[in-house]
């Protein structure tokens, strides 16, 4: 599991798979509690899109008991969220989010990068990130 999967994991929490459905239906099923089975499946999935990046990162934060800037800094976001914010790991992350920049590892300029593209990776990934974030 990559740096990405494990901040996605700690904000949106860990998705487990469905369980396995048998091959055939049963056979009293009729097809109205099939159509109500697959519409309680998208109505979970669809409140399971949207998460208060803010709030949680928040959360995490005064959990924690220290100062940390997660609105700018990408080490401080992910300690807030208990993860290793080594420069090898912040490699990693660029890695994974593709970075192609020619700034030097641990160089703001590339940190600020990690943080701005972390956030919109969020954002698309059903994230609800603050509009001054994602500028």
């Amino acid at each position: 599991m990559g740096i990405l999967s494990s901040i996605k994991d700690k904000i949106f929490g860990k998705v487990t798979a469905a369980p396995a459905k048998p091959a055939s239906s049963p056979a009293g099923a009729t097809a109205a509690a099939i159509a109500e089975a697959a519409g309680k499946a998208a109505l979970a999935k669809t409140a399971l899109k949207s998460f208060d990046v803010e709030a949680i990162l928040e959360a995490a934060v005064k959990a924690k008991g220290v100062k940390l800037n997660w609105r700018e800094s990408i080490v401080d976001l992910m300690k807030a969220l208990d993860l290793d914010s080594s420069l090898a790991a912040r490699k990693e992350l660029a890695a994974e989010l593709n970075y192609t920049g020619s700034h030097p590892d641990g160089s703001a300029e590339k940190n600020i990068w990690l943080h701005k593209t972390l956030m919109k990776v969020l954002a698309e990934n059903g994230g609800i990130i603050p509009k001054d974030l994602l500028k």
